[in-house]
């Protein structure tokens, strides 16, 4: 029986089987099947129409292409794996840190409520109102002349329950006209970990990629 020589798509469909297969062989033990299947296809070719040297090197050196990018994949991973070890490391570093996200949540913490707030632009006054879970004010706190960006502030709980504080609202103004106030929320770290590749910070009020977090104090 003869064969005739491995087209393009052969080899190509080949490689593809190969590299799907990647995570239970290593590049050797893929190269070794090719030179099996090509060695098979050089004792049965047809002597009439044997490979030439062009399609032999051709094939060969997409082999050993295949062979480098399956090298170049498992460095990869290991780096990829690495990376992600000194993340959870650094992140360790976090734990006890307050952070700030989207939201609108007070961190309620030795008889005071620390909140935090982005404004759009400079202002000359601001004025906080702490809610209770009905909406209700507990209380209010002038904060004078504040310059854009992010804002925190502390707020004396007194006699106020620490249970009911829930969130705060926020108005600025500048020369009389308002300015844009966005309340944020703050939370401490309890600990962190990585899920799927990605650090995770679990805080009091839930849990936090962290890309989700716009600034730590």
């Amino acid at each position: 029986m003869f064969m005739t020589p491995l087209s393009n798509d052969q080899i190509e469909a080949y490689n593809a089987k190969g590299g799907a297969q990647a995570e239970q062989t290593d590049p050797k033990a893929m190269q070794d099947r090719f030179l099996k299947l090509f060695v098979a296809q050089l004792n049965n070719q047809d002597p009439l129409n044997p490979l030439d040297n062009a399609q032999m090197t051709t094939q060969m050196a997409q082999i050993n292409q295949v062979v480098g990018l399956q090298q170049v994949n498992e460095t990869l991973k290991s780096l990829a794996t690495q990376f992600s070890m000194i993340g959870a490391l650094q992140g360790v570093q976090l734990v006890g840190r307050t952070v700030a996200s989207e939201g609108n949540g007070l961190l309620v913490e030795d008889g005071q409520a620390r909140g935090a707030f982005s404004l759009g632009a400079a202002v000359d006054r601001v004025t906080v109102e702490i809610l209770g879970p009905a909406g209700e004010v507990l209380g209010t706190t002038e904060l004078g002349a504040r310059g854009a960006g992010l804002q925190t502030f502390e707020w004396p709980l007194g006699s106020v329950d620490p249970a009911l504080v829930r969130t705060i609202r926020v108005t600025a103004t500048s020369g009389g006209q308002a300015v844009k106030a966005t309340p944020l929320a703050l939370h401490k770290v309890q600990s962190v970990g990585m899920v799927d590749g990605s650090l995770r910070l679990r805080t009091d009020g839930g849990t936090l990629g962290y890309d989700q977090v716009l600034a730590f104090f």
